[in-house]
């Protein structure tokens, strides 16, 4: 019997189209589809009665459909866990809520009917490795396939006298045998022929397949070129020339029990020989299914076995759903008992795979619509439907469910995303949901599926924005509706506008945030560009209707219920850099509603402002605060003050005025407001110390002005903040096209200043009557101190000690008390003051007495003065200290503190120093060789000349003699002056003289010891005249700098000495105390 597949024929049947349906079958998303006949119940009907109903039309059907399988069953499922026919039993009863009666009632129904007829679906799909009998090496194999009995098998067997390789042939007859087609010359066959196997008892029946090669007749001539192109094969034709005639070699054969088998095989069995040779015979590729025909149709009122699988899977998912009860999505799994009795009921009714998950997709897409399913559910149904519409066709009909389900679900998936606000709320658990559902709708659009079934023209990226915009405008409809307005009153009405405006940001922020990243990721729409594009159109329209009530009746209290509007605008407006595309938006010009409400604003924020500082001023006490363990040396109220100038500067950040004419105005009004504020606080506060002083001491009225001393200064670093708490610059780059530089600049700098110097005026005034106080009492100490002119009581350093503690412990509190700016504007006019005071009591001494001891008191009183107000580099620096009042002052009290041998010693030194920085040689000069021998202790002086003497005589002339002169004289007093001889008219004298004094190193190296050389012009009858003087120090002479008498250097050889010139110099004229 020829092998012609039973299965194809049957699909040929069912994809033929039907003649009223054109063959051209368009559908696009929107369009209205042709539904099929339903069942569906009035609505109205009674639901007990309707579930009654239910039970009978549909579930009972597939009650009986179900029992029938089981009653029917062929071979294993492919699950390792097996059910009995009872566990089967239970678990149907269960699953479509059935009583024990309905359960024997339809029991008995299933017994009675009909036994369908058992057939194995066989495919031959290909063979392997199988043996080459042909002299060529290769096989013409076919297959003979049969189920036979074991007794019928037994029999053939022993009625043969020795053992047969053909089984089938013998033991079958020829209408149940069937066979594939031949394959020519081939290792490796590919037949994919499939055959139905009828049997009547699935134990003790096996399955038999036999492989063959055709032996045909060959010609002798052919036989012997054979022979000469492969002489290999000689011995193949020695063992066909003993067989008969047209007999087929076997090449092996297989034999499966049925009983053994599962529902569906699929696997690749080794040919087995009928004797031992060639045990290796190669593979075949069989694929096994056990399916019935003709099966009672009645049970289920002649209904398609795939609509019964959908019926079955359905109610097999919501008893599984409603027994487990579980809050996390479906999976996609099943009990084990509904998962066998499915592959049963697939497998008895021939359903392909494609079928089965054509039927688990429309399952699970409307389960999709009532429950909570995983995604990756619904995403491997697609995967497996694409997979197999590439390898076989569908039905007509299921095509036409298929085309209908998917596009039902890109309706549904599109509904669903027109409600996204509400279904999927921004939640981190809620947006992976919207992510997949979105995976899924791209899916449906990519099968080829889809785009076969609906040929129109369809882009889901534009049917989402629709549908997005859509649904914005349906949400922004509820929402305006749930802010109705309970009256007509305005500020009810613009409280409405603004509980609407806050839901419109807050869905702008979910959006961008949130919703954005899902839809650009799946479908790349820009959803966030969207719906403010659709929401700004929406909310300008309810802006302008709101604010055209409001024309020319604008009040504080309406300005004020403004103010949170045009800040959500505000809000809304700046999210416009977020947007991809840009274009013209509505609420561009929307702060142009709001002009007539901003003088209102400016006025409410000053106001609240201008009285909160009255308050914060009232409860002051005027005492430095305490943070810790570090002092605020300012009070609460300067607190309080910055605090309540903050909001000024925020409403600033809050307008953000567009328009860069009408910013700049509003910035001089705002930086006018912070500057009286300031201005009226210090008013205020100087009020306030006054309240607080009148029955104050005087420590505690100190303590109070120190304070309010630190809270100006602290005003004033607030003004120093202000242009940059207010962005000027920022304000500057935006109006330097309408607002002149100058202009700027001479406007709202001018205000700061002006607040500033007033800070500063009040801040002098302060300081100055903290410094008068102290200004009193140091010169009361310094005077008192004074008054011990001759012998003191007490010495100079506890003369000065009282004013030393007065100034410690009055500048410790100050410090203190005060900040550091206005403690160093305190000390500077205090220093100086008290320079004053002490220059003042020292030059009001006149008479001699005692004035070494007074200006040695003064000297020390000053010197600790400096050190107090230096305090060690952290006070005033020594650049403040020393002025030149203070220099003089130093200067007078230094010399005057002097004995008359400690002046003569610095008179003498200041000499030294005027000699050696005197340049010319105005009045002449006078050459000297000098040396000093220190074996002897002899001064060696040799005069040598003059030169450019200045002439004194009325001949043009002078009579020069030069004297020698040790001083001071109370270091040298036994050392008399010597002198040259006289040269009578000469200007430029030889005198070559030398003389020698008696001295010791010590006096050499006294402070101010020097030689003083002293030229004279002779004059007999008169006063010699003077012509000049000279002082060369002992110490520049050679042998007598470097150490002193007793060093240990006398043993050291005499300096040579040394040739000296020596610019002759005149006293000058001055006020020099010396």
């Amino acid at each position: 019997m020829s092998g012609q597949s039973v299965k194809a024929s049957m699909e040929d049947k069912l994809l033929q189209t039907p003649e009223q349906v054109s063959p051209v079958h368009v559908r696009k998303l929107g369009l209205t589809r042709k539904l099929r006949d339903r069942r569906d119940f009035k609505e109205d009907e009674n639901p007990e009665e309707k579930a009654r109903r239910h039970k009978e039309l549909e579930l009972k059907p597939l009650y009986k459909e179900l029992l029938y399988t089981i009653a029917h069953k062929l071979g294993k499922p492919s699950s390792t866990e097996v059910f009995t026919d009872s566990q089967l039993h239970e678990y149907v009863k269960e699953a479509f809520t059935m009583t024990d009666a309905e359960h024997d009632s339809l029991t008995d129904r299933v017994q009675s009917a009909e036994p369908p007829v058992y057939c194995l679906m066989a495919t031959v799909k290909e063979g392997k490795g199988i043996l080459g009998k042909d002299v060529t090496g290769f096989s013409d194999p076919y297959c003979i396939l049969t189920i036979l009995e074991d007794e019928q098998e037994h029999r053939t067997r022993l009625s043969r006298a020795k053992p047969c390789k053909s089984v089938v042939k013998d033991a079958a007859s020829d209408d149940k045998i069937y066979e594939t087609d031949i394959k020519k010359q081939t290792l490796n066959p590919i037949w994919n022929q499939t055959f139905i196997l009828e049997f009547e008892e699935i134990h003790g029946a096996n399955f038999h397949l036999e492989m063959w090669d055709k032996d045909e007749d060959v010609s002798l001539s052919q036989k012997l070129e054979d022979i000469k192109s492969n002489f290999n094969s000689l011995k193949r034709m020695l063992k066909d020339a003993k067989k008969e005639k047209g007999t087929d070699d076997f090449l092996g054969c297989l034999v499966l029990k049925l009983q053994d088998l599962h529902c569906t095989e699929d696997n690749w069995y080794n040919l087995e020989p009928r004797t031992d040779t060639y045990p290796d015979r190669g593979k075949c590729h069989l694929n096994l299914k056990f399916i019935h025909k003709e099966r009672d149709g009645t049970l289920s009122a002649g209904r398609s076995a795939y609509i019964n699988y959908c019926g079955i899977l359905q109610q097999c998912v919501q008893a599984y759903i409603s027994k487990t009860q579980s809050s996390a999505p479906w999976k996609g799994e099943l009990c084990g008992e509904a998962q066998t009795l499915l592959e049963l009921y697939a497998t008895q009714n021939d359903l392909s795979p494609f079928l089965q998950d054509l039927a688990k997709w429309v399952a699970y897409s409307k389960l999709y619509q009532s429950l909570e399913l995983d995604s990756s559910v619904l995403l491997q149904q697609l995967t497996s439907i694409e997979y197999h519409w590439h390898q076989q066709q569908l039905p007509y009909q299921q095509k036409q469910e298929l085309g209908d389900s998917l596009h039902g679900f890109l309706q549904y998936g599109l509904c669903l995303v027109a409600k996204y606000r509400d279904i999927f709320p921004p939640t981190p658990s809620a947006t992976p949901k919207l992510h997949t559902l979105l995976r899924i709708l791209v899916q449906i659009c990519k099968t080829q599926a889809f785009q076969k079934l609906n040929p129109a023209q369809f882009e889901l990226h534009d049917e989402v924005i629709d549908v997005i915009q859509k649904g914005t405008q349906e949400w922004f409809t509820i929402k305006k509706g749930l802010h109705q307005p309970m009256t007509k009153d305005l500020p009810e009405i613009v409280l409405a506008l603004s509980r609407l405006i806050g839901e419109v940001q807050e869905d702008i922020k979910h959006n961008k945030d949130v919703w954005n990243r899902v839809f650009v990721s799946v479908v790349q729409v820009d959803v966030f560009t969207v719906i403010y594009q659709t929401l700004d159109s929406l909310l300008a329209k309810e802006v302008k209707e709101t604010l055209s009530l409001i024309d020319s009746q604008m009040e504080q209290h309406l300005a004020n219920s403004l103010f949170p509007v045009y800040l959500s605008l505000q809000a809304i407006h700046k999210d416009k850099a977020f947007l991809q595309k840009r274009g013209l938006l509505e609420l561009t010009n929307f702060h142009e509603g709001f002009s007539d409400a901003l003088p209102y604003w400016l006025n409410q924020a000053f106001s609240k402002t201008q009285d909160r500082v009255e308050r914060a001023v009232q409860v002051d006490q005027l005492q430095p605060l305490q943070a810790g363990s570090v002092p605020i040396k300012h009070s609460s109220s300067a607190v309080d003050l910055v605090a309540c100038v903050q909001p000024i500067c925020q409403l600033w950040d809050q307008l953000s005025w567009p328009d860069p004419e009408e910013a700049f105005m509003l910035m001089v009004k705002l930086t006018e407001d912070v500057c009286r504020i300031v201005i009226n606080y210090c008013c205020i506060l100087k009020e306030r110390v006054k309240v607080l002083s009148k029955n104050s001491d005087p420590g505690s009225a100190i303590n109070m002005l120190c304070v309010v001393v630190n809270d100006l200064e602290h005003l004033r670093s607030v003004l120093t903040r202000l242009p940059t708490q207010l962005n000027w610059a920022g304000l500057r780059d935006r109006t330097q096209n309408v607002i002149g530089k100058s202009q700027f600049h001479n406007t709202l700098p001018s205000q700061v200043e002006q607040a500033q110097s007033f800070l500063s005026r009040e801040i002098r005034s302060a300081l100055d009557t903290l410094g008068k106080k102290l200004n009193t009492d140091i010169e009361t100490h310094v005077r008192s101190m004074s008054t011990r002119r001759r012998i003191p009581s007490k010495s100079t350093e506890d003369a000065a000690a009282p004013l030393m503690r007065y100034l410690e412990q009055e500048l410790h509190y100050m410090n203190e008390n005060l900040v550091q700016e206005n403690f160093n504007s305190l000390l500077t006019p205090l220093w100086n003051n008290s320079v004053k005071i002490l220059h003042q009591v020292a030059t009001q001494h006149r008479q001699p007495e005692g004035l070494m001891v007074f200006c040695q008191r003064l000297l020390y009183t000053l010197q600790c003065l400096e050190q107090c107000f230096h305090a060690e580099g952290n006070g005033l620096p020594l650049k403040s200290l020393h002025s030149d009042e203070y220099k003089i002052l130093k200067a007078q009290l230094s010399d005057n503190s002097l004995s008359s041998q400690e002046l003569v010693q610095k008179f003498h030194e200041r000499k030294i120093r005027e000699q050696n920085v005197y340049g010319g040689e105005k009045y002449g000069a006078v050459t000297l060789l000098t040396s000093y021998r220190r074996s002897d202790q002899r001064l060696r002086v040799e005069v040598l000349n003059a030169v450019n003497l200045i002439p004194l005589d009325s001949n043009g002339f002078s009579d020069p003699f030069v004297q020698l002169c040790l001083e001071p004289h109370h270091i040298f007093p036994k050392v008399e002056p010597r002198c040259t001889q006289v040269k009578t008219c000469d200007l430029n004298p030889l005198f070559d003289e030398a003389f020698e004094f008696l001295v010791s190193l010590d006096q050499c190296l006294s402070p101010g010891a020097c030689l003083q050389v002293t030229v004279l012009d002779y004059d007999t009858l008169r006063t010699d005249d003077f012509e000049g003087e000279a002082f060369l120090g002992l110490k520049a002479i050679p042998g007598v700098g470097g150490a002193r008498e007793g060093d240990g250097l006398s043993s050291r050889p005499d300096s040579p000495p040394a040739q000296i010139r020596l610019p002759l110099i005149h006293p000058k004229p001055n006020e020099d105390p010396f």
